[in-house]
């Protein structure tokens, strides 16, 4: 995979519906439905507007996401990203002045919540956060 670029769907580009892929994919423009990336990265750029529940093996976001993420790696919300929806990951990073809105589980076993049903995920948590401060009691 190394020196392989990704896919980009474009500024003005839309889809509606599902899409699905077998290499890394960047979304810039509007994408509402289901986005499904099994082995691959997802990145949500910075002027993508996605209301889908997406799912990929590490996602990144930049921009604006209504829905539910699920990973088996790695969710990165940056900077200046709003999400509202759940996510399943085996790892969470959110970056200062990251807007998220929904539940984490952080399933630890890096097996992408295959079988997780079997054992508890190592984290839960709901949390509002706005500047990546969230979950505080």
């Amino acid at each position: 995979m190394a020196g392989e670029t990704a896919a980009v769907i474009g500024k003005s580009v839309q889809i509606r519906g599902e899409v699905k892929g077998q290499e890394d994919l960047v979304v810039e423009g509007l994408v509402e439905g289901t986005i499904t990336l099994s082995e691959n990265k997802l990145t949500i750029g910075a002027t993508a507007r996605v209301t889908a529940n997406v799912a990929a093996k590490d996602v990144v976001v930049q921009g604006h996401l209504q829905g539910d993420i699920h990973a088996a790696g790695r969710v990165e919300l940056r900077s200046g990203s709003n999400v509202n929806g759940d996510i399943r990951a085996a790892r969470l990073s959110v970056e200062d002045n990251a807007i998220f809105s929904g539940k984490v589980e952080l399933d630890g076993t890096g097996d992408g919540g295959k079988g997780a049903g079997s054992h508890p995920p190592a984290s839960a948590v709901s949390a509002t956060s706005a500047g990546a401060q969230f979950g505080a009691n």
